[in-house]
């Protein structure tokens, strides 16, 4: 399956493997005759300074169609931009007693509600504060199967968006539930306070999603190509131009329900990527991991669990309620 650009491997925020990161784009007509720094620098996610950019140039971990090329190259439309992201010889993460909402936790498992505002694993340029950080501070051992910046990391939800994550204190674990995330079997729910009254009570968003080739660290519903994305949703409360919705994930792309909500004109309230200027206000997108279920990698257990709507998405349905 291709995506115009693409993104190998997925960064999903559901689900995410062990594969060496590897960065790939074709260049849109919009951006022929952009530097090559620049356009890698726009790109790509995280904080990662032209500067840095620069330097990956230098040492020829980008290149374009196969080939490596200065800082200054001026890229042509439909050439392929390949950056292969460096592993860092040695890193060392800093355990911080950063406090955890533990919601369940053994010696194979642990599942966490994550704060809105909490990114999940340090990047280029974002070592500190980090679920990964206070994991390392909590726990003795965790999974080394996605390497030293992402231990225990099975998958990710996006840093303003609370709710539910597991993570793996071991291989054996990690294995086990990255599998299931694979073939689907661990059930994942959120809910949503979304723009406008929905007109069906209940239905299913079935739409690939692709990089948005007029902001590359967008995703986009595309006709062809892509990566296949189906969100199931249901109504649970409405409020005249404003509805609060439970969603079913059956795959888990990147930004999978922002930009399936957008794609049907009911975006994420407080969404700065997906959403609108105007009406209520919130920081970050009102969306959270309500519910995770999976079966326990030793025990073979189904485990499922729970997590309430923060604080700021419960005021904003009392002010909705109360209008």
């Amino acid at each position: 399956m291709t995506e115009q650009p693409s993104n190998v491997p997925d960064a999903s925020a559901e689900e995410n493997g062990n594969e060496e990161e590897v960065l790939q784009w074709n260049v849109a007509a919009e951006d022929n005759k952009q530097r090559l720094d620049k356009y890698v620098t726009e790109s790509i996610e995280g904080d990662v300074s032209r500067s840095q950019i620069q330097l990956w140039i230098e040492q020829g971990h980008v290149t374009v169609n196969g080939r490596t090329a200065k800082a200054n190259y001026k890229l042509s439309a439909g050439e392929q931009v390949e950056v292969r992201v460096p592993q860092p010889e040695s890193v060392d993460i800093v355990a911080e007693d950063i406090p955890l909402e533990i919601v369940y936790e053994d010696a194979d498992v642990i599942v966490v509600n994550k704060p809105r505002g909490m990114v999940v694993h340090p990047a280029v340029g974002h070592s500190s504060g980090t679920l990964v950080n206070a994991l390392m501070f909590h726990c003795k051992d965790l999974s080394g199967i996605n390497g030293e910046l992402r231990p225990g990391i099975v998958h990710r939800i996006d840093k303003d968006t609370s709710g539910l994550l597991m993570a793996a204190k071991n291989d054996k674990a990690h294995a086990s539930l990255s599998a299931q995330l694979k073939d689907h079997s661990v059930s994942r729910i959120y809910n949503a306070l979304v723009r406008g009254n929905i007109a069906h009570t209940h239905g299913t968003v079935e739409a690939n999603l692709a990089r948005d080739p007029h902001d590359r660290k967008m995703y986009t519903v595309v006709q062809a190509g892509g990566k296949h994305a189906i969100t199931h949703f249901n109504v649970i409360e409405r409020f005249g131009d404003y509805a609060l919705l439970e969603l079913k994930l059956e795959t888990g792309r990147t930004h999978q329900i922002r930009a399936h909500m957008k794609f049907i004109g009911h975006p994420l309230v407080g969404d700065p990527m997906y959403g609108r200027s105007g009406g209520i206000k919130m920081q970050g997108q009102a969306l959270h991991a309500a519910s995770l279920g999976f079966t326990h990698p030793t025990t073979g257990e189904r485990l499922e669990f729970s997590a309430p709507l923060p604080a700021d998405m419960e005021e904003l349905l009392t002010y909705l309620r109360s209008r």
